[in-house]
């Protein structure tokens, strides 16, 4: 994995066949070896997996989930749709049975969002935070395009790519977010501006360790949509690109993950997964409203993978550079990615991710219907 996260995917694949020639049940060596390439009928691990799965109630729970991750990727590549999702929806049966997803607590944490964060707050607070023009926050739903976008900033010569952090969410529970019984983000109108330029140099200071002497740095952590606002206080001058893409092709796209984080507990079920993107989208809508403008930069990946150098030029742009030929070359650019589209990155632009939920359209009923505005 570790050769993979480097790019280094011709000796990855060969150390995942020595792992399965070792042990033919370690099902992450199947799940890693099929996400690097386009899988072929005649691969031999299609066999080896549909021989493993003939005797899947000797695995784990979690071991089985794994295969029918591999299996469907497999049978996608190979046109076996029907038996593809068979395994994809018992992949995310078994994954959900194992995790405690509260859906009423995310629910109550858009809404209080939301109203902790009023115009009249964002305007109050305008320009207390930080100064530093260091950070590039590039972020969205999961599987929206962020990797890519990264991928494209990061081959910039005075952009460094450092991948997901968690540091935003660590801040939230600083003291000075937490004080007077008041937690984050109702603590928010008494947060003073000495506090929320405290906090906006923390962060960078935590990010600038990645990187001591580049000139912007990338957050890609896709989950910092949440935080939107909370950036824009204490890093008023940081950008925020925000990646949009195809709701059903986003959702489909993160039904067919095992995902490695565990912040991700919605994407197992269609339905709720389907209710996640709908409250993600009602915040985005919020966020538009209450920042002013110019504050994001919006980006649809439809738009980049039509339209790659346009796109990429206006990125660039937004980020204050001087637009550079490199980025148009991204995927020979060498760095470590640890994201679910790690092998994707180290290819030109492809279009067969656009409408891909059409395959796959008379399964996805509980979807459509908590995608739709309520």
């Amino acid at each position: 994995m570790a050769l993979q996260e480097a790019g280094e995917l011709g000796e990855a694949k060969a150390a995942f066949e020595r792992a399965l020639a070792a042990d033919p049940s370690a099902t992450a060596a199947y799940y890693h070896w099929v996400r690097m390439a386009k899988v072929a009928a005649s691969d031999d691990v299609i066999a080896g997996m549909e021989e493993l799965s003939e005797r899947a109630d000797r695995l784990s729970p979690g071991a089985r989930s794994m295969l029918g991750f591999a299996l469907y990727k497999a049978y996608e590549d190979t046109g076996r749709t029907e038996e593809a999702f068979a395994q994809l929806l018992e992949a995310n049966r078994l994954a959900r049975a194992s995790l405690r997803y509260d859906e009423e607590k995310s629910r109550v944490q858009f809404a209080r969002l939301r109203r902790a964060f009023s115009a009249e707050l964002i305007a109050a607070k305008a320009q207390m935070g930080s100064a530093s023009e260091l950070p590039i926050f590039i972020l969205g739903f999961p599987r929206s395009g962020t990797t890519l976008t990264e991928q494209i900033l990061a081959s910039h010569p005075l952009v460094q790519g450092t991948g997901e952090h968690s540091f935003l969410s660590e801040l939230v529970s600083s003291p000075a977010l937490n004080a007077e019984g008041l937690g984050f983000p109702e603590s928010l109108p008494r947060a003073a501006p000495e506090a929320l330029r405290g906090l906006g140099e923390a962060y960078v200071d935590r990010l600038q360790r990645a990187a001591p002497n580049a000139g912007h740095i990338t957050d890609k952590l896709p989950l910092n949509f949440m935080f939107i606002g909370l950036i824009h206080l204490i890093l008023p001058k940081a950008r925020i690109i925000h990646m949009q893409r195809d709701p059903l092709d986003t959702c489909l796209s993160c039904f067919g993950q095992r995902f490695r984080a565990d912040n991700v507990e919605f994407s197992y079920d269609l339905a709720e997964l389907g209710r996640h993107y709908r409250a993600y989208l009602d915040l985005m809508d919020h966020w538009k409203r209450v920042l002013p403008d110019g504050a994001m930069l919006n980006v649809r990946y439809e738009d980049l993978v039509e339209n790659l150098e346009a796109e990429a030029r206006r990125i660039v742009a937004y980020c204050g550079l001087a637009w550079d030929e490199r980025c148009l070359s991204f995927h020979e650019t060498a760095r470590t990615v640890q994201t679910a589209s790690l092998a994707q990155v180290r290819q030109p632009l492809y279009r067969s991710s656009l409408q891909r939920w059409r395959r796959y359209e008379r399964h996805l009923g509980p979807l459509v219907a908590a995608l739709a505005p309520g």
